[in-house]
């Protein structure tokens, strides 16, 4: 059996409220054999905190979730100082790492993603080190954030403001980036990520990042893109939602291996 990479927000669920269908679907591909891994650019959230509300759901994840934040702490090493534009995510993996976490002052680097308190001091406080010499990352260059009462601000649009005030164009650690794909191959293995289906709302990210990787891409409707609207890179296989992934999975035998 292959591995199936669920993104979160527009897949399994909106702003934690469960997409109609979800937690079956996970609950089937489990039960097929498949190993089910939530790969998600939101690096806000602690790793625990991710786990919690899947489980809340009547989804176990301890150990299955992969952030952003996850990825964007690889391209640090131990005993680097990073100052934090980002949520409580970020300064976890960071700090697991063994990388430094400040707030202020001069840093190795930046690191920027998603978080609801971004303001004008934040930013010149980023793009100060960055202007001191930091290296610039962000976690994901998402434009925007999928909810129940249409998209908001993304991390991207976090990002896009830091680099344009710092005149520094950021290395970005989550999907579609090389580095997401590394943190993936490094959980399952270089011939299982081959393998796997990803299943995504959004083409420009998840898409790609099944390029990037290698593997299936699964496009869903249930998050942000329009039924209908032209899919590029074109998926593998396109159905409502992850409920109709993990029907035609499942009981019509796609990709069987």
């Amino acid at each position: 059996m292959f591995p199936v990479l669920c993104d979160l927000d527009g897949v399994v669920w909106l702003s934690h409220q469960p997409i109609p269908g979800s937690v079956d679907a996970i609950a089937r591909l489990r039960a097929a054999g498949h190993r089910v891994l939530f790969v998600t650019n939101n690096s806000a959230s602690r790793t625990e905190e991710q786990e919690a509300a899947l489980e809340a759901l009547g989804i176990p994840a301890v150990g299955d979730v992969l952030t952003s934040a996850h990825a964007a702490a690889m391209l640090l090493e131990p005993g680097e100082k990073a100052l934090v534009c980002g949520g409580e995510g970020v300064v976890q993996a960071l700090t697991a790492r063994g990388v430094g976490v400040c707030t202020d002052g001069d840093a190795d680097a930046v690191v920027v993603g998603w978080h609801r308190t971004f303001d004008y001091e934040g930013l010149t406080r980023a793009a100060r080190a960055v202007q001191h010499g930091a290296r610039l990352i962000g976690t994901n260059d998402d434009a925007t954030y999928p909810t129940p009462n249409g998209p908001i601000p993304g991390g991207g649009s976090i990002l896009a403001a830091v680099q344009t005030a710092s005149g520094v164009m950021a290395q970005i650690a989550g999907k579609p980036y090389a580095p997401m794909a590394d943190l993936v191959r490094a959980v399952v293995g270089d011939a299982a990520a081959r393998r796997a289906v990803m299943v995504g709302d959004r083409p420009s990210t998840d898409g790609r990042f099944a390029r990037t990787l290698g593997c299936r891409y699964a496009h869903v409707w249930s998050g942000v893109t329009a039924k209908g609207a032209v899919v590029d890179p074109a998926p593998d296989l396109a159905a409502d939602d992850l409920a109709g992934v993990a029907d035609a999975l499942v009981t019509d035998g796609y990709f069987r291996e």
